[in-house]
């Protein structure tokens, strides 16, 4: 995700506007994310994906069982110290 310190978003607001269409852009401040500008598309979307999210305890015994039989690629096998 691109970055944009919270002055240069002032001073290019049209830029990073056109950029945000595209992307989510990231308004630090001080080096620390702040803000995410983006499409009201893309913002759309992620509160529907958010509300077709379910808690886990919620599943169906099946889908529980998917996922327990479910195998990584290898290539991500790297992924598991991440969690440790």
């Amino acid at each position: 995700m691109p970055k944009v310190g919270a002055l240069e978003f002032q001073r290019k607001f049209g830029e990073v506007q056109h950029q945000a269409r595209r992307e989510p852009v990231e308004i630090t401040r001080h080096g620390r994310r702040e803000f995410v500008l983006m499409s009201a598309e893309h913002y759309d979307w992620l509160r529907a994906a958010a509300q077709r999210a379910h808690k886990t305890g919620e599943a169906a015994d099946v889908v529980l069982e998917a996922v327990e039989r479910a195998e990584m690629d290898p290539e991500h096998a790297a992924l598991d110290d991440q969690l440790r």
